[in-house]
């Protein structure tokens, strides 16, 4: 595998389906990508409040590569007042030359109708009797039946993805997906990357070629 496409380590994940994530809009700095940037230390940084969520977003990335590392462990407890330019002061000392940011930009409930449905059971001939238990004999005289419909409400997710130089101090991809169906945050983390991959790789920031 070429180097560069550390990165984004996810061959096993892009092997997963993932139905109830999809990229809403993406875009990619013009004169950078992957290749160019040739990342070697990556800060990730889950932007959420709750403390155990940021932790599980972020293992959940770094678990993918060593050059990943988890803003927690850096800009955690008494760093958490500083300064932007102090905290990437602290980064540049660290040698980090690359960031991933994941925040929620929006959350919306949604309400759609599922329809009714029929279900018509065969009307079999006397014939059809023998060899059956009654249960099976008695099907076939069973009348129509229909499922009536119901209303259903979903919560969908609208969640930006951020790639930054920190060597030129400047974004140079950024994607927004959708999701719907949330379980769990790592769950939900695995399939936002398996999307992002995707789109970098359409926009040629990533090279599709995985060799």
């Amino acid at each position: 595998m070429r180097r560069y496409l550390a990165l984004f380590l996810l061959t096993t994940l892009m092997s997963c389906s993932s139905t109830d994530t999809v990229i809403v809009n993406s875009w990619k700095d013009p004169d950078s990508n992957a290749a160019k940037e040739q990342f070697k230390k990556v800060m990730v940084v889950a932007l959420v409040k709750d403390d155990k969520t940021r932790r599980d977003i972020e293992n959940t990335i770094v678990d993918n590569n060593p050059i990943f590392k988890s803003s927690y462990s850096f800009l955690n407890g008494a760093k958490i007042d500083l300064t932007k330019e102090q905290r990437l002061s602290i980064l540049k000392s660290e040698n980090f030359d690359g960031a991933i940011t994941m925040r929620l930009v929006n959350m919306e409930k949604e309400t759609y109708y599922v329809p009714g449905t029929y279900n018509t059971m065969y009307y079999g001939g006397m014939g059809y009797g023998y060899g059956y238990g009654f249960d099976n004999w008695y099907g076939f005289y069973s009348p129509d039946f229909y499922t009536p419909g119901y209303y259903q409400e979903s919560t969908t997710y609208l969640i930006e993805t951020n790639v930054f130089s920190l060597n030129q101090n400047k974004l140079v991809w950024t994607g927004t997906t959708k999701s719907t169906n949330i379980t769990d945050p790592e769950t939900t983390t695995r399939n936002i990357m398996i999307e992002v991959v995707k789109q970098m790789e359409k926009d040629g920031f990533l090279d599709p070629k995985r060799k």
